[in-house]
């Protein structure tokens, strides 16, 4: 309805995903008329928003182009610990905002005075951020709609058709929030919350925003950052520069890219994102009685694993004893560490334990994802046939991944973390 009296074009440009077969035919229902050609006021000098989207490389696989978002093929994944740059995988709302470095700010506003802060107000250059004491953390970032297309084979859902790369694992550097926040005079306070706008921008000039518990946010073994770099590297900016706030072991959408602003407040963001997105529900609520303040916005993600090698009806070659290597990765939310993956290739009546590759870091502090490889014994009788092969991770907190899809479906296809199954052929 923020269309009304005007061109909806402005909207079509930024949410393409939804100018479709289905919404066009829903919209044609509520038609009541034509302009004539007379009357009409054309738009095309109305400029894209998408003209300077960054060049991505040509490996990722687009789950929709405007916004852009794409996953790397899984057998790069498994390849290395830290996901290279260029095939981390990306997730935009909006178009990718311009921002020069050099008139850069960041604001920090306190905007309750439950926070006991000595100063209210606060702006950061690029430069004021990079003089603060640097910090690193290892943290896998991950949509929240990761391995929704498995999901939707139980039942449709609305979400991007995202596969299991949705996901990625990097080395972040920058300053600590709460060196930020210290600084001003923010005391510990349970109930108050950290709002966090990005630059990218809808057509009503609304930002694209999310919030954290100020907990979090103050927490030392928190190692929330203001990142300007990752694997070393600047931020590039699909993934955020300058600035990307990093709040390690939440769903990906918390992270917000092209900070600017920073309030802490006594309630949640009213981003859309925040109040009317990213939540899950029961497999039973459908778009008629769902009702998006009854559920709490998804913070730290549930354990989950996946595997990458081999892929869905590859022809794999079974070694001379009678075994399948299959390498995967696997993670938790919350900073619990990955203590187990199984496998099996029997559909359960068989388990084996794979050997993890990840950080010696102390529980609730572990933020980055284990890869893992395991060999498997496979019936040699079954040469030439299918097997399915199931993965399923295990945590600090002995959380275990669901064995289906059927009970955790949700409308919007998120928290997507039941067993890994991929059928293979014995070659």
């Amino acid at each position: 309805m923020l269309g009304a009296g005007s061109a909806i074009d402005p909207f079509w440009a930024i949410y393409q995903q939804h100018n479709n077969k289905e919404i066009l035919s829903l919209l044609e229902t509520y038609r009541i008329g034509n302009i004539s050609p007379e009357d009409e006021v054309s738009t095309d000098d109305m400029g894209s928003p998408w003209a300077m989207e960054p060049k991505r490389h040509p490996l990722l696989k687009p789950a929709s182009e405007r916004p852009f978002n794409a996953e790397p093929p899984l057998t790069i994944l498994a390849e290395n610990f830290y996901t290279p740059n260029e095939f981390f995988y990306v997730r935009n709302h909006l178009p990718v905002p311009v921002i020069d470095v050099k008139t850069y700010e960041l604001e920090v506003e306190i905007e309750t005075d439950k926070a006991g802060a000595k100063s209210r107000q606060k702006a950061l250059s690029f430069e004021d951020i990079k003089a603060l004491p640097k910090h690193s953390v290892t943290a896998a970032i991950m949509c929240g709609g990761n391995r929704r297309s498995e999901m939707t084979e139980v039942k449709s859902v609305k979400g991007l058709s995202w596969g299991a790369g949705a996901v990625g694992n990097a080395k972040w550097s920058g300053a600590r929030l709460r060196d930020v926040l210290l600084a001003m005079g923010v005391q510990p306070n349970e109930n108050l919350h950290v709002i966090l706008e990005g630059a990218d921008l809808d057509p009503t000039s609304n930002p694209y925003g999310a919030s954290i518990p100020l907990s979090k946010a103050l927490d030392e073994r928190g190692d929330v950052i203001l990142a300007y770099e990752m694997n070393d590297k600047p931020l590039n900016r699909d993934h955020g520069f300058p600035i990307r706030v990093i709040v390690p072991g939440t769903v990906g959408a918390r992270n917000v890219k092209w900070l600017t602003r920073i309030v802490v407040a006594d309630h949640e963001s009213n981003s859309h994102w925040q109040q009317n997105d990213y939540k899950g529900f029961s497999p039973s609520t459908d778009w008629d009685t769902v009702d998006f303040t009854k559920s709490p916005a998804i913070q730290a993600m549930p354990v989950t694993s996946a595997i990458c090698t081999p892929l869905p009806g590859e022809k794999v070659k079974v070694s001379a004893d009678g075994f399948v290597e299959v390498r995967g990765y696997a993670w938790s939310g919350g900073g619990r560490r990955i203590v187990r993956v199984d496998l099996t290739a029997d559909k359960g009546k068989s388990w084996h334990v794979a050997t993890l590759e990840q950080e010696n870091e102390p529980d609730g502090r572990h933020y980055g994802w284990s890869l893992w490889t395991a060999r498997i014994p496979v019936d040699t009788k079954l040469k030439g046939e299918e097997v399915e092969i199931w993965s399923k991770a295990v945590d600090s907190a002995y959380n275990v991944q669901p064995e289906t899809f059927a009970n955790i479906w949700n409308l919007r296809g998120v928290l997507s973390n039941a067993y890994h199954r991929v059928k293979i052929l014995l070659n």
